[in-house]
């Protein structure tokens, strides 16, 4: 594998378990009625510091087992379509957090909403990226 490619898997690897995690608490705490949106912060912030620690040492091993190659056209396009197959998911979460808004919906749900389209946005590119990578382009 090069290192563009197990820069894919860590990505997701960090993404799936850190923002997957965040979502069975906030899910958690939405079912026990926490509608508020300050009690999130404390455990987004571990989520996110969790992604970036796996995303750090993650790429540092990457970059130690993969032999040294430059990103080549190949590289960019799996990146381009990937990120074209995907980037629609995250669209429609922001009109819905839109409408949302226009609804009156709580703070919680429309930050939530916005979460998780980002969360299922960047996991479809990385398995879109991953998919393609194996099968070719």
């Amino acid at each position: 594998m090069s290192f563009e490619e197990k820069s894919v898997w860590v990505e997701f690897v960090s993404y799936f378990i850190g923002l997957g995690g965040y979502l069975i608490v906030a899910g958690r705490m939405l079912s026990n009625g926490v509608s508020a949106l300050p009690p999130y912060v404390p455990v987004f912030a571990v989520a996110v510091v969790f992604i970036v620690a796996v995303n750090i040492v993650g790429h540092i091993v990457a970059a130690a087992t993969s032999r040294s190659d430059e990103v080549d056209e190949r590289d960019r396009l799996i990146g381009w379509r990937a990120e074209s197959g995907s980037s629609w998911i995250l669209g429609f979460g922001v009109i819905g957090a839109i409408t949302a808004l226009i609804f009156s919906v709580g703070s919680v749900w429309v930050a939530h909403l916005l979460l998780i389209s980002l969360f299922v946005s960047e996991v479809t590119k990385n398995v879109l990226q991953i998919v393609y990578y194996r099968r070719g382009i």
